[in-house]
This record gives structure tokens, C-alpha cells and sequence, in this order.
């Protein structure tokens, strides 16, 4: 007996702005949901739905028609509202710059790890403001990503046929502008293999929310470091996108299969063990 019922939140990001159509069909929905909580309103409506029999909850990243630019973009509403329905996962997707000649345009890539140059943003739930995320929590970042979870949209994007990375860091700049070149070839020397908006704080905001979290990105240009093409321009990037979104719905609808199958109890336990012991505030003498 499985000690955890499993329920997966599922964000779309740009160019998947309104995935309760585009991963589930209207008969699928059972509910539609304005979950405003202690830290506002999320981005869009929850919709409530079910694929294979597994229970799904649906978040629009940016709202219905891409109308909420990433800086403000209210991530902690939108993990609060998932983790108030009851998920235990969260699958995004995201819409990223390569920064490497070896990942190509439409490549999928399942990360591993970030780089965060965000500075604008509320980066954690315990900020003094909450009764329920009190005291002071240092959350380990490795690993960033859920690893059980990640590996699934891996193999699943290899069985589907697709081509797909396995690893890789992202960069996660304030925008809503894109990158000059010398920023883009700093990222390159640092490391980064993709560059976009959201990750974080995304990511770790799910991890002291208690979520196995994990993403598929889709490379939709070389940002501006490659010379020999054309420099990232948003109406391309939207488009490439739209052209991998059967692919990114096809391995969600896949991955919430195999999510259910499995008994998930020992990562919740392990991860909500971490975000307790994380927590100096309720280890101080």
C-alpha cells in the first residue's frame, strides 16, 4: 500500500500557454480552479484533470496568451497552489537558448543543474511573511532537479524517438530581454549549456515546497553567440517551439503513466526529511 496518493502539476511554459488544451482534452478536465493562497494568485486557473488514470492539475507559466512577462511571473503562488492541491510532482516545460554547438535547435534536454542570475524575484517561501514556512531554511541544491523523476522524461523522450540530452545546466537570466553577446559567451565559459527565464526560482521553490520537480526544455536558438547565425529573436523562438509541442505533450501524457506506476514513498519521505532538517531555525539551542 502505497503511503502517498500521486498527483502531478503539470507548467507549461512559453508556446504551451494554455495546456489544458493542448495536453488534455476538455473531457479530461473535472475541474477548474481560481486557488488564490497566502502568497496571491498564481499565474492562471488550476484545471483539474486525469490521464490514465492518474490525477493531473494544469498551470499556465505565463497565463492564457503569454500575458505575464518571467520577472513577474508569481512563482511561489503557482508551487504553493500545486502543493495546496495535493501534487507531489511538478513536469514543466521550458523554452531555451543553446549555448553549445552540440545541442541544436529542437533538441530536448532533461537538466540537471542551474545557474541562477535572477535579481529581481522573492527567492524562498521562508521569508518571515508565512506561519506555515517559518524559520530559516538552507535548502540543498544537489541535486537541483529530481533525479527519479528527470531520468523517466529521459527514457520516455528516447522510446518516443526523439532526440534528447540527458543533463545540462541552464541559465536563468532576469530578462524580459535576451542576452548581449558578451553575456552569452560569459554563460558559454561558465559552464551553462541553455539559457532561459524561469527555471529559477522555479525550481527551488519546489524543492522547499516538498515536489519532485523536474523539466524537459526545447533549444529554440543559439541566443547571440554563434556568428554564423541569426541572433535570438522571439517571434523564431515561439515558433520553433510550437514545432516540438506534439513531442513535449507526448512525453508528459507518457511520463504521468509511469509516474503512477511506481511507488514514490521513499523520495517524498526523503525530500520532506531534507526541508525539516534544512530548516536552522527549528535545530537552534
Amino acid at each position: 500500500m502505497n503511503k502517498y496518493k500521486i498527483k502531478v502539476g503539470i507548467i507549461g511554459g512559453s508556446g504551451l500557454n494554455n495546456p489544458q488544451n493542448q495536453i488534455l482534452n476538455c473531457q479530461s478536465i473535472t475541474t477548474r480552479e481560481k486557488a488564490k493562497n497566502e502568497f496571491g494568485f498564481p499565474s492562471s486557473d488550476l484545471y483539474h484533470g486525469n490521464i490514465n488514470d492518474v490525477d493531473v492539475i494544469l498551470l499556465s507559466r505565463h497565463g492564457p496568451d503569454h500575458k505575464i512577462s518571467p520577472t513577474a511571473v508569481n512563482y511561489r503562488a503557482n508551487i504553493e497552489a500545486l502543493r495546496l492541491a495535493g501534487c507531489t510532482h511538478i513536469i514543466a516545460s521550458t523554452a531555451c537558448g543553446s549555448l553549445q554547438d552540440f545541442i541544436c535547435k529542437g533538441l530536448l534536454v532533461v537538466p540537471d543543474s542551474f545557474l541562477d542570475r535572477t535579481i529581481k524575484r522573492s527567492t524562498t517561501f521562508y521569508d518571515g511573511t508565512s506561519p506555515k514556512y517559518s524559520g530559516v531554511c538552507h535548502m540543498p541544491m544537489e541535486p537541483a532537479f529530481d533525479p527519479t523523476t528527470s531520468q523517466i522524461l529521459f527514457e520516455v523522450g528516447k522510446e518516443l524517438g526523439y532526440m534528447i540530452r540527458k543533463g545540462g545546466t541552464i541559465v536563468t537570466i532576469e530578462g524580459p530581454r535576451f542576452s548581449s553577446k558578451a553575456e552569452s559567451n560569459a554563460f558559454r565559459m561558465w559552464g551553462g549549456h541553455l539559457v532561459n527565464m524561469t527555471t529559477c526560482p522555479e525550481v527551488y521553490l519546489a524543492k522547499e515546497a516538498g515536489l519532485l520537480y523536474a523539466v524537459v526544455a526545447v533549444a529554440t536558438d543559439y541566443d547571440c553567440w554563434k556568428d554564423c547565425e541569426d541572433n535570438v529573436h522571439a517571434a523564431d523562438v515561439m515558433e520553433v517551439f510550437k514545432q516540438n509541442i506534439n513531442k513535449i505533450r507526448n512525453i508528459f501524457i507518457k511520463t504521468v503513466k509511469l509516474i503512477g506506476e511506481r511507488n514514490w514513498d521513499k523520495e517524498i519521505d526523503t525530500l520532506q526529511i531534507l526541508s525539516q532538517s534544512s530548516n536552522v531555525s527549528s535545530h537552534s539551542l
